[in-house]
């Protein structure tokens, strides 16, 4: 379910209807934090074949969003093998050093665990301390390989209690995706129109041309 964190925001499951925002999410990340998600520079028409809901058909993702604005997301894909699967995280720039990776990574595993998943891959680069950090504090197994660190990590047996716990936060994410619905929708006509702060500044620079001429 959403849980309240340091700075501000709340984790919960994205849906299908909401990929676009996953998008948005991708696309602001800086230069630095699109290498450390994909492994290396990418562009933004790579962005949008990745999040392509094709792309990520069967993927489970879990956001963290402020105010109805996504700004960290983590993905589970399961792999052909039976029993295993794959994670990726990443948070904004802004956000890191909040406990937000952690609750992210909590859920995949959750996730991961009810799906029958006994080990959970996650490669990074060799650079990336942050995420090598946050694997080793659940227990990551880290090899380094190439410039590249595998980190293997153990997802928990499903039990009741875990299923059931899924259940419920998938509810309550629900509930909360639609209560998201009208910030979303003041954001989109913020950057369609311009932010508050800058409306005055262009109407003056406006005025400014007019008098100008």
């Amino acid at each position: 379910m959403p849980e309240p964190l340091i700075s501000g925001g709340a984790v919960r499951k994205l849906w299908v209807g909401e990929i676009k925002l996953y998008r948005q999410h991708l696309l602001r990340l800086d230069a630095e934090s699109r290498r450390n998600r994909f492994g290396g520079a990418v562009s933004d028409e790579f962005i949008r074949r990745y999040s392509g809901s094709s792309t990520l058909n069967g993927a489970v993702i879990y956001g963290f969003f402020v105010e109805g604005v996504l700004r960290g997301a983590a993905e589970l894909r399961l792999l052909a093998r039976a029993g295993e699967a794959e994670a990726a995280l990443i948070v904004e720039r802004a956000w890191q050093s909040h406990g937000v990776g952690t609750a992210l990574l909590e859920r995949v595993l959750l996730a991961a665990g009810n799906r029958q998943v006994e080990h959970l891959h996650m490669l990074c680069l060799a650079e990336n301390r942050r995420m090598q950090q946050l694997a080793r504090k659940f227990g990551a197994q880290l090899n380094f390989q190439s410039g590249n660190v595998i980190g293997e990590l153990k997802a928990p047996c499903p039990t009741p209690i875990s299923v059931m716990r899924e259940l419920v936060a998938d509810g309550t994410a629900l509930a909360a995706a639609i209560l998201d619905v009208p910030a979303q929708l003041a954001k989109q006509r913020e950057h369609s129109n311009g932010s508050p702060e800058r409306r005055p500044r262009e109407r003056r620079y406006e005025r400014l041309v007019l008098v100008d001429n």
